[in-house]
Protein backbone atom coordinates (compact mmCIF):
# COMPACT_ATOMS: atom_id res chain seq x y z
CA UNK A 1 0.00 0.00 0.00
CA UNK A 2 2.85 2.41 0.86
CA UNK A 3 4.56 1.79 -2.49
CA UNK A 4 1.25 2.34 -4.28
CA UNK A 5 0.67 5.60 -2.42
CA UNK A 6 4.19 6.78 -3.22
CA UNK A 7 3.77 5.97 -6.91
CA UNK A 8 0.42 7.78 -6.98
CA UNK A 9 1.94 10.88 -5.38
CA UNK A 10 4.85 10.79 -7.84
CA UNK A 11 2.49 10.45 -10.81
CA UNK A 12 0.37 13.34 -9.54
CA UNK A 13 3.45 15.57 -9.19
CA UNK A 14 4.68 14.63 -12.69
CA UNK A 15 1.25 15.26 -14.22
CA UNK A 16 0.95 18.62 -12.53
CA UNK A 17 4.41 19.61 -13.75
CA UNK A 18 3.56 18.54 -17.30
CA UNK A 19 0.35 20.56 -17.23
CA UNK A 20 2.22 23.60 -15.95
CA UNK A 21 4.81 23.20 -18.69
CA UNK A 22 2.12 22.83 -21.38
CA UNK A 23 0.39 25.94 -20.12
CA UNK A 24 3.59 27.99 -20.39
CA UNK A 25 5.18 26.51 -23.51
CA UNK A 26 2.07 25.33 -25.39
CA UNK A 27 3.21 21.69 -25.47
CA UNK A 28 4.94 18.97 -23.52
CA UNK A 29 7.25 16.18 -24.75
CA UNK A 30 4.28 13.93 -25.65
CA UNK A 31 2.81 16.63 -27.91
CA UNK A 32 6.21 17.14 -29.49
CA UNK A 33 6.61 13.40 -30.10
CA UNK A 34 3.19 13.25 -31.81
CA UNK A 35 4.18 16.18 -34.00
CA UNK A 36 7.48 14.46 -34.81
CA UNK A 37 5.74 11.22 -35.86
CA UNK A 38 3.16 13.12 -37.94
CA UNK A 39 5.91 14.99 -39.78
CA UNK A 40 7.73 11.74 -40.51
CA UNK A 41 4.53 10.21 -41.89
CA UNK A 42 3.92 13.14 -44.24
CA UNK A 43 7.49 14.03 -45.15
CA UNK A 44 8.60 14.41 -48.73
CA UNK A 45 10.71 11.34 -49.59
CA UNK A 46 12.93 13.56 -51.73
CA UNK A 47 13.45 16.03 -48.90
CA UNK A 48 13.22 14.08 -45.61
CA UNK A 49 13.03 15.77 -42.24
CA UNK A 50 16.26 16.18 -40.29
CA UNK A 51 15.65 13.42 -37.71
CA UNK A 52 18.75 14.25 -35.65
CA UNK A 53 17.63 17.87 -35.21
CA UNK A 54 14.13 16.76 -34.21
CA UNK A 55 15.51 14.28 -31.69
CA UNK A 56 17.79 16.97 -30.26
CA UNK A 57 14.78 19.26 -29.78
CA UNK A 58 12.85 16.40 -28.14
CA UNK A 59 15.78 15.83 -25.77
CA UNK A 60 15.85 19.52 -24.84
CA UNK A 61 12.09 19.52 -24.24
CA UNK A 62 12.43 16.44 -22.02
CA UNK A 63 15.08 18.23 -19.96
CA UNK A 64 12.76 21.20 -19.56
CA UNK A 65 9.96 18.91 -18.36
CA UNK A 66 12.33 17.25 -15.88
CA UNK A 67 13.17 20.69 -14.52
CA UNK A 68 9.44 21.35 -14.06
CA UNK A 69 9.12 18.00 -12.27
CA UNK A 70 11.99 18.93 -9.93
CA UNK A 71 10.43 22.31 -9.18
CA UNK A 72 7.06 20.72 -8.42
CA UNK A 73 8.71 18.21 -6.07
CA UNK A 74 10.62 20.94 -4.23
CA UNK A 75 7.41 22.94 -3.81
CA UNK A 76 5.73 19.92 -2.22
CA UNK A 77 8.69 19.43 0.12
CA UNK A 78 8.60 23.11 1.09
CA UNK A 79 4.88 22.89 1.84
CA UNK A 80 5.49 19.83 4.01
CA UNK A 81 8.33 21.58 5.85
CA UNK A 82 6.17 24.65 6.49
CA UNK A 83 3.47 22.40 7.94
CA UNK A 84 6.02 20.84 10.31
CA UNK A 85 7.24 24.28 11.39
CA UNK A 86 3.66 25.37 11.97
CA UNK A 87 3.02 22.39 14.24
CA UNK A 88 6.25 23.15 16.10
CA UNK A 89 5.21 26.76 16.64
CA UNK A 90 1.76 25.78 17.95
CA UNK A 91 3.37 23.39 20.47
CA UNK A 92 5.05 26.39 22.17
CA UNK A 93 1.76 27.83 23.45
CA UNK A 94 1.71 27.88 27.25
CA UNK A 95 5.49 27.45 27.57
CA UNK A 96 8.25 29.82 28.64
CA UNK A 97 10.06 30.93 25.49
CA UNK A 98 13.33 32.81 24.98
CA UNK A 99 14.11 34.32 21.59
CA UNK A 100 16.78 36.49 20.00
CA UNK A 101 14.97 39.83 20.03
CA UNK A 102 15.29 43.39 21.31
CA UNK A 103 11.60 43.58 22.23
CA UNK A 104 10.05 43.53 25.70
CA UNK A 105 6.39 43.65 26.56
CA UNK A 106 4.91 45.73 29.37
CA UNK A 107 1.37 45.00 30.55
CA UNK A 108 0.89 48.37 32.26
CA UNK A 109 1.49 47.24 35.84
CA UNK A 110 3.96 44.38 36.33
CA UNK A 111 7.71 44.74 35.76
CA UNK A 112 9.21 43.08 32.71
CA UNK A 113 12.61 41.48 32.14
CA UNK A 114 15.25 42.73 29.72
CA UNK A 115 17.86 40.04 29.06
CA UNK A 116 21.24 40.71 27.44
CA UNK A 117 24.52 38.89 26.89
CA UNK A 118 28.11 39.85 26.17
CA UNK A 119 31.29 37.84 25.59
CA UNK A 120 33.54 40.54 27.06
CA UNK A 121 33.42 42.97 29.96
CA UNK A 122 31.66 46.24 29.18
CA UNK A 123 32.31 49.36 31.22
CA UNK A 124 30.15 52.45 31.38
CA UNK A 125 27.30 50.33 30.06
CA UNK A 126 23.84 51.83 29.64
CA UNK A 127 20.48 50.26 28.90
CA UNK A 128 18.08 52.34 26.82
CA UNK A 129 14.38 51.53 26.52
CA UNK A 130 12.48 52.93 23.54
CA UNK A 131 8.73 53.10 22.94
CA UNK A 132 6.90 52.27 19.71
CA UNK A 133 7.24 55.90 18.55
CA UNK A 134 11.04 55.66 18.66
CA UNK A 135 11.35 57.81 21.79
CA UNK A 136 13.82 56.75 24.49
CA UNK A 137 11.73 56.70 27.66
CA UNK A 138 14.24 55.25 30.11
CA UNK A 139 18.03 55.15 30.34
CA UNK A 140 19.63 53.00 33.05
CA UNK A 141 23.30 53.24 34.05
CA UNK A 142 24.48 49.63 34.40
CA UNK A 143 28.10 50.43 35.17
CA UNK A 144 30.26 47.37 34.51
CA UNK A 145 28.67 44.39 32.77
CA UNK A 146 30.54 41.11 33.15
CA UNK A 147 30.70 38.44 30.44
CA UNK A 148 27.68 36.16 30.30
CA UNK A 149 23.94 36.69 30.53
CA UNK A 150 22.46 39.44 32.67
CA UNK A 151 18.92 40.72 33.24
CA UNK A 152 17.26 43.96 34.27
CA UNK A 153 13.77 44.26 35.71
CA UNK A 154 12.10 47.32 34.20
CA UNK A 155 9.26 48.68 36.31
CA UNK A 156 7.59 50.33 33.32
CA UNK A 157 8.50 53.87 34.35
CA UNK A 158 10.32 56.56 32.40
CA UNK A 159 13.24 58.70 33.60
CA UNK A 160 10.81 61.02 35.43
CA UNK A 161 9.09 58.16 37.25
CA UNK A 162 5.95 58.21 35.11
CA UNK A 163 4.32 54.84 34.47
CA UNK A 164 4.31 54.07 30.75
CA UNK A 165 1.33 52.59 28.88
CA UNK A 166 1.11 48.88 28.15
CA UNK A 167 2.66 47.82 24.86
CA UNK A 168 5.79 46.66 23.09
CA UNK A 169 9.12 48.38 23.77
CA UNK A 170 12.64 47.80 22.47
CA UNK A 171 15.87 47.96 24.42
CA UNK A 172 19.61 48.10 23.78
CA UNK A 173 22.70 47.78 25.95
CA UNK A 174 25.89 49.56 24.93
CA UNK A 175 29.25 49.93 26.67
CA UNK A 176 33.00 50.10 26.17
CA UNK A 177 34.90 46.85 25.64
CA UNK A 178 38.51 46.17 26.84
CA UNK A 179 39.84 47.56 23.54
CA UNK A 180 38.23 50.91 24.24
CA UNK A 181 35.61 50.55 21.55
CA UNK A 182 31.84 50.86 21.83
CA UNK A 183 30.12 47.49 21.79
CA UNK A 184 26.47 46.45 21.88
CA UNK A 185 25.35 43.43 23.86
CA UNK A 186 23.16 40.73 22.33
CA UNK A 187 19.56 40.99 23.49
CA UNK A 188 16.84 38.42 24.15
CA UNK A 189 13.20 38.43 25.15
CA UNK A 190 11.58 35.91 27.47
CA UNK A 191 7.93 35.29 28.15
CA UNK A 192 5.03 32.87 28.11
CA UNK A 193 3.88 32.02 24.58
CA UNK A 194 0.15 32.68 24.34
CA UNK A 195 -0.50 32.51 20.62
CA UNK A 196 0.75 31.69 17.12
CA UNK A 197 0.05 33.47 13.85
CA UNK A 198 1.09 32.92 10.23
CA UNK A 199 1.90 35.53 7.62
CA UNK A 200 3.17 34.74 4.11
CA UNK A 201 4.19 31.26 5.19
CA UNK A 202 6.14 32.51 8.23
CA UNK A 203 5.15 31.43 11.76
CA UNK A 204 5.13 34.04 14.54
CA UNK A 205 4.88 33.44 18.28
CA UNK A 206 3.22 36.01 20.54
CA UNK A 207 4.11 36.65 24.17
CA UNK A 208 1.61 39.26 25.26
CA UNK A 209 2.19 42.31 23.04
CA UNK A 210 5.51 40.96 21.77
CA UNK A 211 5.41 39.04 18.48
CA UNK A 212 8.58 37.31 17.29
CA UNK A 213 9.38 34.98 14.35
CA UNK A 214 9.36 31.31 15.33
CA UNK A 215 12.85 30.99 13.79
CA UNK A 216 14.32 33.30 16.47
CA UNK A 217 13.33 31.03 19.38
CA UNK A 218 16.46 29.72 21.16
CA UNK A 219 15.03 27.93 24.19
CA UNK A 220 11.74 26.58 25.53
CA UNK A 221 10.84 25.63 29.11
CA UNK A 222 7.74 24.43 30.88
CA UNK A 223 6.12 27.46 32.50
Amino acid sequence: MEASATNTASTTTTTAAAEQMKKKLGMDKDDFLKLFVTQLQHQDPLAPQDASAMLQQLSQLTQVEQAYNTTATLEKLLTSQNSSLAMGAVSLIGKQVTADSDQIGFNGSESTTASYQTATTLTGAKLAITNSSGQVVRTIDLGTVNPGTSTYQWDGKDDQGNLQPAGTYTFAVNGTNPLGKQQQAATATTGKADGVSFLNGVAYVSMGPVVIPFSTVVSVKES
